[in-house]
């Protein structure tokens, strides 16, 4: 059955979706979905694999709510799809270039076919019951993003496994966890669907008892009083707003044009940050300097001649809704601080 969806204030409608589910026919699924896609003018990525779907695209509220009505009952998945963990959201402009339905063996890449989260995963646990979990002397607490995730920002107390991909997590569970000593562990990422497959492998390991933040820190940040909350710093999220706060607010995070590394203010201030060109991260990286500081120069000229350089009309529309927002979130937090 379809859910009940909101209607959408703003031009465009954003879903983001996944579940890990029994899709051996993804590969037949496929180019139908992309013609679905396409034919209402939906924009994003969606991928499809053995093991379910993943992905964010954004539409007409028409647009999406006739994508989720076939995702959640139709002719191509019927109810396998049930239960997914989608979340809604607006966005003033067009937030993506172009339409993909991508196959690949896994929705999350993990390299480990014992870790099945549509057979065994761990214990769901609300945002509303996290901190009094998180805060317990017998509980091990393990952010499974990868490092410079972390570095933006996470939960107080928890370890950060120093990886670079999601398939190093292996590793780090063989070298520092251990299933007769670590009887209870606790595990969070962004949106949910790292932690799930992370807690399916834990399990597949021996270890008894296995926690995950339910919807991710995103759903932490939107339901928690920030009076309240255990998360410190900003949360890095895959699209243009580069990072979120409590309230998923736009957070202050920029990306290295050079790298793709987040950058904090405290990064930007640093003598290595050359706008376009270098950060902190990449300063030793020749190679991706003299390819960033051509594209900076090719952008300055376009500027110059009144011109849109690709990709730089976005990057300063993204910016300017960021601008916008910080001002709304300032005005409204006066409106409270007055009333």
């Amino acid at each position: 059955m379809t859910p009940n969806l909101p209607q959408a204030k703003e031009p465009y409608k954003v879903m983001a979706i996944y579940k890990f589910a029994d899709l051996p026919d993804a590969e037949l699924i496929q180019p139908a979905l992309a013609k679905l896609c396409c034919a209402k003018g939906i924009k994003g990525t969606l991928i499809l694999a053995p093991e379910g779907i993943n992905g964010t695209v954004a539409g007409t509220a028409e647009a999406i709510d006739a994508l989720a009505a076939e995702l959640f009952g139709g002719a191509l998945f019927g109810e396998r799809l049930a239960g997914a963990e989608v979340k809604y959201s607006t966005a003033e402009t067009m937030p993506f270039l172009r339409m993909k339905v991508r196959l690949k063996s896994e929705i999350v890449t993990l390299r480990a076919p014992e870790a099945n989260p549509a057979k065994q995963v761990g214990t769901y646990v609300e945002p509303e019951d996290w901190n009094a979990l998180i805060e317990r002397n017998d509980v091990v607490l393990v952010d499974t993003r990868n490092d410079y995730e972390v570095g933006l920002g996470t939960f107080q107390r928890a370890l950060d496994p120093a990886t670079k991909t999601f398939t190093e997590f292996k590793d780090y569970v063989e070298a520092n966890l251990d299933p007769q000593r670590d009887r209870k562990v606790a595990m969070f990422c962004t949106g949910g669907i790292r932690c799930e497959k992370a807690s399916s492998y834990l399990l597949s390991k021996g270890f008894e008892e296995v926690f995950h933040l339910k919807g991710g820190i995103l759903k932490y940040l939107e339901t928690v009083p920030e009076s309240e909350s255990r998360f410190a710093g900003e949360c890095f999220v895959f699209d243009e707003r580069v990072s979120v706060g409590h309230g998923l607010v736009e957070g202050d995070a920029t990306l290295c044009r050079a790298c793709r590394h987040p950058l904090t203010a405290a990064d930007r201030a640093d003598p290595a940050f050359h706008e376009g060109v270098s950060c902190p991260y990449c300063a030793g990286e020749a190679d991706k300097h003299a390819a960033a500081a051509e594209r900076q120069r090719q952008m300055d000229l376009a500027k110059q001649r009144g011109l849109a350089h690709l990709g730089d009309e976005a990057a300063a529309l993204a910016q300017e809704r960021k601008r916008q927002k910080r001002a709304q979130a300032e005005a409204s937090r006066l409106r409270n601080k007055a009333g």
